[in-house]
């Protein structure tokens, strides 16, 4: 038996990560890249600082592309949850989880943001899917 509401987490979750990626890329690395360290800002004397140096742009490189891949894991957590059988008290706790985590990152990304950046309203509603089952 499916669980639609799970389903549809899953491929939302996936969406996600994808999303996430891709338009990092498009929209902020590709940039960082390109002016490289030239990256600077004015401070109020009007000399340039340099704000961010190719070690400090690697790791954020790697932390936002690690937020997708933990997408996609979730992903197909929710998927297996969705469309086999399995153990109802195992099966409802690792929902939950996925439930609370993505509950907990769409707070999280709403009050950073002050509501300004998308994800938070995805994953809000795919916690709400999560816990819908």
């Amino acid at each position: 038996m499916t669980n639609t509401a799970l389903t549809l987490a899953s491929a939302g979750l996936a969406l996600v990560g994808v999303a996430h990626s891709v338009l990092g890329e498009l929209l902020l690395f590709r940039r960082l890249r390109t002016q490289g360290r030239q990256t600077v800002r004015r401070t109020e004397a009007g000399t340039a600082q340099q704000l961010l140096h190719t070690p400090h742009l690697r790791i954020l490189w790697g932390t936002w592309h690690v937020a997708s891949v933990l997408c996609w894991a979730l992903s197909a957590l929710l998927w297996r949850l969705g469309t086999a059988p399995w153990d109802a008290a195992l099966g409802a706790w690792a929902a939950d989880a996925v439930g609370i985590a993505t509950l907990a990152s769409g707070m999280l990304v709403f009050f950073a943001t002050h509501g300004r950046h998308p994800a938070w309203c995805a994953l809000l509603v795919i916690a709400t899917l999560v816990w819908w089952r």
